[in-house]
């Protein structure tokens, strides 16, 4: 019975550093084989035409073309390659728009190198794989974003509800029976859920959602 064939691979990121840790995991596979590398986004095409590989790993962002563009660039040659993003970070218009570009995978670049072989493995079987963080960006794109506030703890809405009357950290830690530095704390979370730069506004946004009584 003949072994089947490994999976060509290909590496396309602008930071050698990266490369040489993807090649270095791919060695750890007998399944996965390094066909071609590159850190220009505008010679990939030109890499899949010599070393035709089954899967590209795609860093997202390089200069001159960047992942998604290359990503259109490449299947537009060799539609039957499939191609996994490699970022950084995950933020919601890079997932839409690299899955609109034809990426079968979403990934962070500190993804166990199991997952990422893993991940190789699937797409070249036809399975899409999207790191969790993309699969949250996915459902914040369908269903909109969350209304301001909705996270707030009961003791944050207690708080923020003495924000909108004007009252000072000191102030909530007395009414509330608290410690100054608890109050602080609240107040600093109230804030940041909200997304707002100040109590001022934090107060508006209370008012406009109607997050208090």
């Amino acid at each position: 019975m003949t072994e089947p064939r490994p999976i060509n691979v290909m590496i396309v990121d602008d930071h050698p550093v990266v490369r040489d840790g993807l090649k270095t995991m791919l060695l750890a596979f007998d399944d996965l084989r390094l066909v071609g590398e590159t850190g220009d986004g505008n010679q990939v095409v030109a890499c899949c035409r010599q070393s035709r590989p089954d899967v590209i790993l795609m860093d997202l962002v390089m200069p001159g073309m960047d992942g998604i563009a290359a990503t259109r660039a490449v299947l537009a040659h060799y539609p039957e390659t499939k191609i996994i993003m490699l970022t950084s970070s995950v933020e919601d218009r890079s997932v839409k728009d690299a899955l609109e570009a034809g990426a079968a995978g979403y990934l962070l670049k500190n993804a166990p190198i199991n997952t990422l072989a893993d991940a190789i493995r699937s797409v070249h079987a036809g399975q899409p794989v999207l790191s969790p963080e993309a699969t949250t960006a996915l459902i914040r794109i369908k269903t909109g974003p969350q209304q301001p506030g909705q996270d707030l703890s009961a003791r944050e809405r207690e708080v923020l509800a003495l924000i909108v009357q004007g009252l000072s950290n000191e102030e909530i830690a007395e009414r509330l029976v608290i410690s100054t530095a608890t109050a602080r704390h609240h107040v600093s979370a109230c804030l940041q859920k909200l997304g707002a730069a100040n109590r001022a506004q934090a107060a508006a946004l209370a008012t406009k959602h109607q997050l208090v009584p």
